[in-house]
């Protein structure tokens, strides 16, 4: 009998004509592809497409192809889910998965379009005129008094202002990606971005790095079910606190990272014994009301000075109906992850099948916060595959007031999705912890990629507030009125909120 009835996923093909025989192949694969006998010589079934070796082959011989192999048609039975079950009949375990869901779902930001300013409403033309891209995350009061300075202006009564408001300078914050399931490395090269383009990067659930305290003003610290690395001096360290409830990739269920990748820096910050699996619970287990989660917002606050506390959830059916609980607990911002959110480990079964999409979380949370008469109260992250600047801005016009990214950062360092997350192999050096490849990121070198990301993101943000003929991006937070729908049914456009293209 075979060893396996699962064939390859790719074919490595090399040019023996071309290639230099030099190793290098050999030494950049994270993965064991392959060995090295008078040439290079790949195993296919360890190669997992993630084109380290062909970026870095100076001979440029390396060809990666997908093997496709002839199974007899069947709609129903897909080669994906006959090597599924192949795969546990041998194995007879759960399988995990890395990043976010590939399954071909309705991409509800891809049937949306924005409006734009013509004539009777001219454009505003974003390099010759001021745009603001300045937000605050946080609370804001039901009303403010203003009084004169003295020299013909006015200023917020002491007093009455926006108190513990985290001021953003773009729209945009670094998703949650906890220290042990990405390397220190890729954390240096976050909070060093935060703090350049005045932004803010969220720790995850795996404790905060001493090397990370110098950029503390700009990171939020996350308090999951699990309480790793949770001390009253890594609570003060945040310029926010976050009560992790759920997640987008897998709603319902904790978190799991493998003992292979608990190195001793890790189980230092986490305070947890090396090697050992860090396994969050599913619940937390103090928190089983709306009246047990108040409970712990304020208990947080009163531990921190008052400093803001959000909360995050996973886009669920009842979603709504959760964060107008969440606001009235007293969160300050709610924190929305959306089916197709990335994550470093999740069972496939339950990354790809439960949750719905952020589109939709954001326009039922945020009208049900505005029917409430509370959608002052609190702040809307949204995240879950937010790929461009185009899907920040249909985010924010459906209610968002920031959105988080994870995926879109790992891939500005080098992630090319090859959904090995969960194995600490990382060729790139972005999801391991193994020496031999956390060194393959410069810290400098991520930041200043991450910088440039958000810099281009918040110049095409600007170009679309000036189509739009506004100046300021608190103008299209929620004006829903400036979007359309192109190949939605009409259920799904009455839950959004959005009329049809050509109304």
């Amino acid at each position: 009998m075979p060893a396996s009835l699962i064939q390859p996923e790719f074919k490595v093909k090399i040019d023996y004509d071309k290639c230099h025989k030099c190793g290098r192949c050999v030494q950049q694969c994270g993965w064991g592809v392959y060995s090295f006998n008078e040439r290079p010589i790949p195993d296919d079934t360890k190669c997992r497409a993630c084109h380290r070796c062909v970026t870095y082959c100076p001979a440029h011989c390396i060809t990666i192809q997908k093997n496709d192999l002839a199974f007899r048609d069947n709609p129903h039975w897909t080669p994906a889910l006959r090597k599924s079950v192949w795969r546990q009949a041998e194995s007879g375990g759960v399988m995990l998965t890395g990043m976010g869901n590939d399954r071909p779902y309705l991409n509800v930001f891809d049937h949306l379009v924005l409006d734009a300013c013509q004539v009777t409403n001219p454009s505003i033309d974003p390099l010759r005129e001021p745009m603001e891209l300045r937000t605050y995350l946080g609370r804001k009061p039901d009303s403010v008094e203003v009084e004169t300075d003295g020299n013909g202006g006015f200023h917020l009564k002491e007093g009455t202002g926006v108190s513990n408001n985290i001021q953003l300078e773009t729209p945009i914050i670094f998703s949650p990606m906890s220290y042990g399931s990405v390397s220190l490395n890729v954390h240096k090269s976050l909070a060093m971005a935060a703090e350049r383009c005045g932004i803010l990067m969220n720790t995850g659930e795996g404790g905060l790095h001493a090397d990370l305290f110098p950029y503390q003003d700009h990171v939020i610290v996350q308090v999951a079910s699990g309480r790793f690395g949770v001390t009253p001096e890594y609570l003060n360290r945040g310029a926010a606190m976050e009560i992790k409830i759920g997640q987008g990739a897998k709603p319902g269920i904790g978190g799991h990272l493998p003992g292979e990748k608990i190195n001793r820096e890790v189980s230092e910050t986490r305070m947890i014994p090396t090697g050992t699996d860090a396994i969050s619970p599913a619940p937390h287990h103090d928190i089983y009301s709306i009246e047990d989660l108040r409970q712990l917002i304020y208990s947080l606050k009163e531990a921190t000075g008052y400093k803001p506390v959000g909360v995050k959830i996973a886009a669920v059916h009842n979603v709504a109906a959760i964060a107008s609980g969440i606001v009235r607990a007293g969160a300050d911002y709610v924190y929305l992850d959306g089916f197709r959110g990335g994550t470093g480990a999740a069972p496939q079964i339950i990354r790809d099948h439960i949750g719905i999409p952020i589109e939709i979380a954001i326009a039922v949370v945020d009208q049900r916060l505005r029917d409430e008469g509370i959608r002052n109260q609190a702040s809307i992250i949204a995240a879950g595959s937010i790929r461009s600047s185009a899907d920040m801005a249909k985010a924010i016009a459906l209610g968002a007031d920031v959105v988080a990214v994870g995926s879109a950062a790992l891939m500005a360092l080098g992630c090319h999705l090859c959904q090995g997350c969960h194995t600490g192999s990382c060729s790139w050096g972005l999801t391991t912890q193994k020496a031999e490849l956390t060194r393959r990121v410069d810290p400098e070198w991520g930041a200043e990629r991450l910088t440039n990301l958000v810099h281009a993101w918040s110049h095409e943000l600007q170009e679309i507030l000036g189509a739009l003929g506004v100046n300021a991006v608190e103008s299209l937070r929620g004006s829903r009125e400036r979007l359309r729908a192109i190949g939605l049914d009409e259920q799904t456009c009455k839950i959004l909120g959005v009329k049809p293209a050509g109304l």
